[in-house]
């Protein structure tokens, strides 16, 4: 097998109209079973209801895992291409044909490039393909493959080989388990960080086998000191914690870990174990992503609960077209004042369209976090 190809487990599942759980679980059930890509079919012949409502589900299978996510299915037009990204996967893997349509695969690849995209090959073709994207000149082949039969497609699982850049590089320690400083119970504590918005989640511990295991796995694993066993955080919740980065402290006694928290962090159902204030100065907290997500949440409580002579209400009540036509004229509004020589002016007008744009996502349920993941997909 070519070093440009890699021998995995994928795991197929079909986007069907469910229950988010559902299809969470469904797709954690693979990720346990070996899968290290979910391969999400499309097979279409679904009324627009049901079709959205399994998008709904892809979408929360995407926002859920931390493996690759590829979409597939019975792609003939690029708004087959387009649904299957905005449910939030990684690539669409376009089948024979739709790389045999070449009009379409060019109108594809111009529009999401070869980022976005690999190619459902048969298992014979995939050396063939992947040597055609080694090679230089005009023939030279511009995405990833993934080699798999029609067959396998039905099946729950699989060991199939794909195109080494389709996964995510391993993690590798730096600093090995014997040189970090343990208490006297042989535990080293650590701290849990959402690496977005740097907010401490929780504090545990880690013996040398749960340290081993969150290397290997990169889901943060830990000991539990009452019940004296190791546990990766969500196998039971659900509410798994993906590794970011770890770094020990000056003296090699503590690890913070930067993590993508997965739902709840504490067992209370908390986002984070830390919520009993005891004292507080009254300050202006700067965090970008911390002010944008608690202005979301102000107007997302608006919605839910609404305030006599609210303006957020106010275009709530009046519903989308009018919402748009604030967005329009905030958008207008910028312009007009990047004309001006007073740069102050900008950062008002920037402020209000951001607001009016976050009263359209609470309309249409966007969250920060989705519109943070596609941005730094790109």
């Amino acid at each position: 097998m070519s070093q440009a190809l890699k021998k995995i487990g994928i795991g197929c599942f079909t986007a069907e109209p469910k229950e988010d759980a559902e299809a969470v679980e469904e797709a954690f059930s693979l990720i346990r079973g070996g899968a290290q890509l979910l391969l999400a079919i499309d097979r279409g012949g679904m009324d627009d209801a049901a079709h959205q409502r399994s998008m709904d589900a892809l979408k929360a299978v995407c926002s859920s895992v931390d493996v690759p996510v590829l979409g597939t299915g019975e792609i003939r037009r690029m708004e087959d291409v387009k649904k299957l990204l905005y449910a939030g996967c990684d690539r669409v893997a376009l089948p024979g044909t739709a790389l045999d349509d070449r009009a379409l695969f060019d109108e594809v690849l111009g529009k999401f490039g070869d980022l976005r995209l690999a190619a459902l090959v048969d298992p014979a073709e995939a050396e063939r393909m992947e040597s055609l994207r080694a090679a230089e000149g005009e023939s030279r082949f511009p995405i990833p493959v993934v080699g798999i039969t029609p067959d396998g497609m039905k099946a729950a699982s699989g060991e199939y080989a794909v195109s080494a850049d389709l996964l995510p590089g391993k993690l590798t320690a730096a600093i090995a388990w014997k040189d970090l400083k343990k208490g006297p119970d042989g535990l080293v504590p650590v701290v849990a960080q959402d690496y977005r918005t740097d907010e401490v989640l929780m504090v545990a511990y880690m013996n040398e086998e749960a340290y081993l295991h969150t290397i290997e796995t990169g889901r943060m694993t830990y000991y539990s000191r009452s019940r004296k066993e190791q546990w990766v955080k969500g196998d039971t919740s659900g509410h798994y914690q993906y590794v970011r980065s770890l770094t020990a402290d000056c003296d090699l006694d503590t690890i913070l870990a930067k993590v993508k928290q997965v739902g709840a962090a504490c067992h209370t159902g908390a986002r984070s174990c830390f919520f009993n204030e005891i004292a507080k100065r009254e300050e202006s907290y700067k965090n970008p992503q911390q002010v944008l997500n608690d202005v979301y949440a102000v107007i997302a409580d608006r919605k839910v609960h609404p305030k006599e002579g609210s303006y957020t209400n106010y275009l709530f009540d009046k519903g989308i077209d009018k919402i748009l036509k604030k967005c329009g004229e905030e958008a207008t509004e910028i312009v007009i004042a990047a004309k001006n020589p007073n740069d102050n002016e900008i950062k008002y007008e920037i402020a209000d369209f951001l607001y009016h744009v976050m009263v359209l996502m609470v309309e249409k349920g966007v969250t920060w976090d989705e519109i943070t993941e596609e941005l730094a997909r790109r």
